[in-house]
């Protein structure tokens, strides 16, 4: 009886499951198959074609270079915020997540104001007679990696406090007194027992990078489709759901294995901590 129990507590979990996730990657995948084409070849084509690859390229990179930069700059913040008091503590996650609270709108339009060639970067920099003409920020790949760095860093951080608050930091003193430098406790002590953290962290920026909208679309234009805008391109400006479904489909599986093998890796570190 208890056993019929746990089976009927999770119909509603099941149900939802198929409504809000199989059911739409099915309807996704429905006009590669009712198209009348054959979908091996609508693939077949989409993987063969220069301009489309250049698309996965600049998105891998784009997803990628935002993943690395926010574990280069959320790594020492979140140690600097786990050293400080309760209070302290409290209060500076609380500025990290207020950007989160803010329209992703609001927040790219206020990068299209700092990056534009009147932009304030550009005006300070004249200023400063460090250039002599207005740099080409805006609607470039490094605009749109500054946007996703900016939209997930927070992320990023919020997710590594939660683990440096567990170092202890006597292990650290113990190093240091034992002659072990800066960059060697970080390396060896710090590094191993983060390294989990740092890759969920990791894993949640890549899979928001991979499918952002917003920043590429409104910081990136029209010359620097990623996956996200392509298919919003094929599918609302020129009415080809087939190819925006193929293009939908691709970009579904390549997050998949990549977020599968930070998955595996990230296993195998957990597996590694509990034996030590």
């Amino acid at each position: 009886m208890q056993k019929a129990n746990r089976f009927l507590l999770l119909i509603p979990a099941a149900l939802g499951i198929i409504v809000f996730a199989l059911f739409p990657l099915i309807q996704i995948a429905i006009p590669t198959v009712t198209s009348g084409a054959n979908p091996i070849a609508l693939y077949t084509q989409f993987l063969q074609s220069n301009y489309d690859l250049k698309v996965i390229f600049r998105t891998l990179t784009i997803a990628t270079v935002t993943t690395v930069i926010t574990v280069l700059l959320g790594l020492p913040t979140a140690l600097w915020i786990s050293r400080q008091s309760v209070s302290w503590r409290q209060f500076l996650s609380v500025i990290i997540l207020f950007p989160i609270l803010t329209n992703a709108v609001v927040r790219n339009f206020a990068w299209i104001i700092i990056l534009g060639k009147n932009g304030v970067l550009n005006n300070m920099l004249q200023a400063l007679h460090l250039i002599s003409a207005p740099l080409t920020l805006l609607y470039t790949n490094t605009a749109i990696v500054i946007g996703s760095v900016y939209l997930f860093l927070p992320i990023m951080i919020t997710t590594l406090v939660d683990s440096a608050n567990g170092l202890n930091p006597e292990i650290e003193e113990a190093a240091a007194v034992l002659g072990a430098r800066p960059f060697t406790i970080l390396r060896e002590i710090i590094l191993p027992q983060m390294a989990p953290a740092i890759l969920t962290g990791a894993i949640l920026v890549f899979s928001g990078a991979m499918t952002a909208y917003t920043t590429p679309q409104l910081l990136g234009g029209n010359r620097h489709l990623v996956m996200s805008t392509l298919i919003y391109q094929q599918a609302m400006t020129l009415g080809n759901w087939t190819n925006a479904s193929v293009v939908a489909m691709v970009l579904i599986v390549l997050s998949l294995i990549v977020l599968g093998l930070l998955r595996w890796y990230t296993g195998r570190l957990d597996r590694r901590v509990d034996h030590a």
